[in-house]
């Protein structure tokens, strides 16, 4: 049979496990441009981001997975539609980037 199985956390995979599988694939984090991109990309059809987020220096400062950065868009999206006119504000992306590296375990400096 096949088995396909993700995880982000490799350096948790003992070396007995690891044995087991013929092959391994590591898919790297996206680059700035990418990051920027994806950051673009995500953004919902008819809401707008508050004139202060430079979403260059948010691809720039935040390395991040794709699947990161849209929990992050969701997360804003969902506040920003409590408030008219539906806008994603800094405070929404800052608070939504760090819940999500908190959930990763990482740290925000």
């Amino acid at each position: 049979g096949v088995a396909i199985l993700a995880s982000n956390l490799k350096d948790n995979l003992d070396e007995a496990f690891s044995r087991r599988f013929q092959q391994m694939i590591h898919f790297a984090l996206p680059a700035v441009e990418q990051r920027l991109q994806l950051w673009q990309q995500s953004i919902p059809q008819g809401m707008a981001l508050a004139k202060d987020i430079d979403l260059e220096k948010v691809a720039k400062d935040h390395e991040m997975s794709g699947g990161t950065m849209m929990n992050v868009i969701r997360y804003c999206a969902l506040q920003a539609v409590k408030e008219q006119p539906a806008i994603i504000r800094r405070k929404f992306l800052d608070h939504g980037i760090r819940r999500e590296l908190e959930k990763e375990g990482k740290l925000l400096v």
